[in-house]
């Protein structure tokens, strides 16, 4: 339990993988942004969405209906074990920084199985787990694997209780209060920071609005990681019809639903901010979901998390 009134210092990734994709230079480059946060004295790191290799932007065209296989392949074999040698590199930099890491990872099951996930590293350098995405949304079900749930969990670590959701997870209220269910201090919020296609779609509002509804609604810290891509540093041809509009919208969210920091557009960048783990009661004095507030008496809430 973290004493209320300590100070921890946070950091957020917003940057771009090595491209084209290359797993070893971009775990080089996770190792060399743990460190350059220690030197700041942050005690936690958060990396975007599939930082390693890359977030697959890329469409199904149906007509190059063959292309899409082809990205697919490229990524796999990019893609990393969760108990592989680059997250057992990863975790000895953890362990030399003394800091707690959240990575995103497409996470390589198996030959071809993939998953979007996320890895939680102590401070030791011990691998706490792996949650693997719930809901891969629209096309991404193409290309991942879903979670089954059983990894639902938040860790106890040395700058409090930690947990994680990945993209429009967010947007999934059961899944949501799973987590703060579980008394979560320090949520990490993974995105893709795309896309922002001017007269089409973007997601700047919903990482926005989603990360300081969650920290209101879970009286909790969101650190925010999503990645950014300058245009002009993409190879040309890298997944055929990919759109390149990766634009970020890092930062860190404190309980009351205020930005301590960012959020922070089109550009790469650790974003730094001080968390006082005693703004946590002080939003809980107003309003507590685990306290006085959780009616247990008419909801009752459980998921099948012991029953696989």
């Amino acid at each position: 339990m973290i004493q209320a009134g300590r100070k921890i210092k946070v950091a957020s990734v917003q940057a771009s993988p090595v491209l084209p994709l290359n797993k070893d230079k971009t775990v080089e480059k996770v190792c060399e942004l743990i460190v350059q946060a220690s030197r700041e004295k942050a005690e936690i790191i958060v990396f975007p969405e599939t930082f390693i290799p890359m977030y697959p932007n890329f469409s199904i065209d149906l007509s190059n209906p063959t292309e899409w296989r082809q990205n697919l392949v490229e990524l796999t074999e990019q893609s990393v074990y969760a108990d592989g040698d680059e997250i057992r590199k990863i975790s000895g930099v953890a362990k030399n920084a003394r800091m707690v890491v959240v990575l995103g990872i497409n996470e390589r099951s198996g030959n071809a199985n993939l998953y979007n996930s996320q890895v939680f590293i102590g401070k030791d350098g011990t691998v706490l787990g792996v949650r693997r995405k719930l809901f891969p949304s629209n096309r991404e079900k193409a290309f991942w694997a879903s979670g089954d749930g059983r990894d639902i969990c938040v860790f106890d670590t040395a700058v409090g209780k930690v947990g994680g959701l990945i993209c429009y997870e967010h947007l999934q209220p059961l899944l949501k209060y799973a987590h703060m269910s579980l008394g979560e201090q320090i949520h990490c919020a993974s995105w893709p920071g795309w896309p922002h296609m001017k007269g089409s779609r973007s997601n700047k509002h919903v990482i926005d609005a989603s990360a300081r509804q969650y920290a209101m609604e879970g009286q909790c810290f969101v650190i925010i990681s999503a990645l950014y891509v300058a245009p002009e540093s993409v190879p040309d041809n890298l997944f055929g019809n990919a759109s390149w509009s990766f634009f970020g919208g890092s930062g860190i969210v404190g309980p009351d639903g205020e930005y301590i920091a960012g959020p922070v557009y089109d550009a790469e960048q650790i974003i730094y901010g001080e968390i006082d783990m005693s703004d946590i009661m002080m939003r809980k004095a107003l309003i507590d979901i685990n306290g006085r507030d959780q009616r247990k008496d008419v909801f009752s809430f459980s998921w099948r998390k012991d029953s696989f």
